[in-house]
């Protein structure tokens, strides 16, 4: 099985990146190892539609962003199977260009999208050019690894922890290697 995990998010955005810095810190952070699957990490960024052809080619999609949820609290993690998505989870009012939900909804329409599964988290700030991300994102990156690293687990992966970043370190790193 072909497992991707993509993180999806605008990195200029404060919290609004949190996809795309969580999976790199997932991916800087463990060594994984399955004899019968693969794993592939992808910063998705804002691309939307264009990846498509990324996430057709996967047996098995886990999706890290930020959500809006009825109720919901800056910080708070959901994770669900996109076919069971709770009714209070939009991804209405992020910075991305063509919403994820909008992208997957048309895979599914011609039936290119693999299994999939959703780790979301509601950010504090969508703030144009800053690196800095909130306090509640910070701290729910712990959930959110405890989450994907079960989930892999349950797929059959085994992994050892390499080192021992946070997201925020990934943040300061991508701007780093931009500016």
């Amino acid at each position: 099985m072909r497992v991707l995990i993509l993180g999806v998010g605008n990195v200029m955005f404060a919290d609004e990146g949190v996809g795309v810095h969580f999976i790199k810190m997932i991916e800087n952070n463990f060594k994984f190892n399955s004899k019968e699957h693969s794993l592939k990490f992808v910063d998705g960024g804002t691309l939307a539609n264009h990846l498509t052809p990324i996430m057709a080619d996967s047996d098995y999609l886990i999706v890290v962003d930020c959500i809006d949820a009825d109720g919901g609290q800056i910080g708070d993690v959901y994770f669900f199977d996109f076919d069971d998505m709770p009714k209070s989870i939009n991804w209405s009012g992020s910075a991305h260009e063509v919403e994820m939900l909008q992208t997957i909804e048309m895979m599914d329409l011609v039936g290119d999208r693999p299994q999939t599964k959703i780790i979301g988290v509601v950010p504090r700030r969508i703030v144009p050019m800053s690196f800095e991300l909130s306090d509640e994102i910070k701290k729910s990156t712990n959930l959110m690894e405890k989450i994907i690293l079960k989930e892999l687990s349950n797929l059959g992966f085994s992994y050892e922890r390499i080192d021992d970043k946070g997201v925020q370190d990934m943040a300061d790193e991508w701007k780093k290697e931009q500016f």
